[in-house]
This record gives C-alpha cells, structure tokens and sequence, in this order.
C-alpha cells in the first residue's frame, strides 16, 4: 500500500510517500519526500491555488492509494488556524479529485504512534522518522512531519483492519 502523508500549510505543504507491506504494516519504506511551496509575497488565494497545483501533479505521478493529514489543531493565533483550515481544504479537494480519502490524526497521536510518547518535539519526530525509513540524513521538519503521518497511518491503519490495505482497481 502507498500512502501519502501531508503536513497542511498554507505557504508550505509537507509531503511524503512510504510503501508499507505486512500485517500491522510490518514493513515501511521510504518513496519520495519534499515540501510544496508557494510565495509569502503573494495572497493568501494564489497561495492556495499554488499548493494545490502542486499537490494534484504530485497525486498523478505518486499514485498513492491512501492520504494521511495532520487534523486541525487550535491555536492561540485565530489567523493561523483559519489559514491552516483552508489548506486543509485543498487538500481535501485535491484527494477527492483522485477519488480518495483522507484520514486526519491529532498531532499527539502521530507522536505517540511513531514517537512512543505525545509530547515529543520536532526533533525527536526527525529522528525516529530518520531511523524507520534508515535515510541518511533528516528531512526538512514539514518532509518530516508528513512521513511521521504516513507512518502513523501505515500502523493504525494495520491494527484496525489487520492489515495493509488492497491497491485499488486502477492504480
């Protein structure tokens, strides 16, 4: 099963894509990483727009059969979230445009389910992630979080149904 993990943003959209295989999703290997971004300088929309043209060519050429995000989490800044909502939102359209769903994970869950523990920090997330996919150097800290994502979802994706998922018809 490929699956591919995204850390939402609205000027930068972590992306990564594992393959998993085995019961539990026994087995996890690293495909590609990377993040999408888009100007600061320009608004807010053509922003948006920017991210998701990148994402929809990143779906078309990594053809995953599952989509992981990082939920919405409330902040102190209302801005921030609003923002984070709508890149979201893309993301969301974008999956459904490819005929997919998207699973969404609290941050604490992806850092308890790779980490051990729900409060670990960016670079405990990194290294872990380094560790699994035995990459040799830490990706960027959104390449990062997305991977952690897909993880996250590879393993309680494996408890849940007792195995990985079938590639779908097409793919």
């Amino acid at each position: 099963m490929r699956i591919l993990g995204i850390d939402p943003g609205s000027q930068r959209l972590g992306y990564g894509v594992i393959e998993c295989e085995g019961a539990g999703a026994a087995r996890v290997y690293y495909v590609e990483c990377g993040v999408i971004s888009a100007p600061a300088r320009d608004g807010r929309s053509a922003r948006l727009v920017e991210i998701g043209r990148g994402l929809r060519e990143l779906m078309a050429e990594v053809k995953p059969d599952a989509v992981a995000m990082e939920d919405v989490f409330y902040g102190a800044n209302v801005q921030s979230t609003v923002a984070l909502g709508e890149a979201r939102g893309v993301a969301l359209f974008v999956a459904a445009e490819q005929g997919l769903s998207v699973t969404g994970y609290p941050p604490a869950t992806v850092k308890q389910t790779v980490v051990g523990h729900g409060r670990a920090t960016k670079q405990q997330v990194g290294y872990l992630v380094r560790a699994l996919l035995a990459l040799q150097r830490t990706p960027a800290a959104d390449a990062s979080d997305a991977l952690a994502i897909a993880i996250c979802h590879a393993r309680r994706q494996g408890i849940r149904r007792g195995g990985p998922v079938p590639r779908r018809k097409g793919a």
